[in-house]
């Protein structure tokens, strides 16, 4: 019971990260990262679970969002 309790708590810590630094250190790539999400891109478009998939540790929506507030046009 004492494992199960802990292993919550770790995710909540987790989870509680995640959404702390969804603007900030979430949204930082790495110049290799950037590099490859662009080439990605401009063979592949918005495929953004195709290009996580080549990127270790990072999702399609942290792909999606970091493209977005780097590259989003302004009216």
């Amino acid at each position: 019971m004492a494992d199960y309790g802990r292993s919550t708590s770790d995710d909540s810590s987790v989870d509680s990260r995640a959404g702390n630094n969804n603007q900030g250190s979430k949204l930082d790539f790495s110049e290799d990262e950037e590099t490859l999400i662009t080439r990605m891109y401009n063979l592949v478009g918005e495929r953004w679970s195709l290009i996580a998939g080549r990127i270790p540790g990072r999702t399609a929506e942290e792909i999606e969002k970091y493209w977005t507030s780097r590259h989003s046009t302004s009216e």
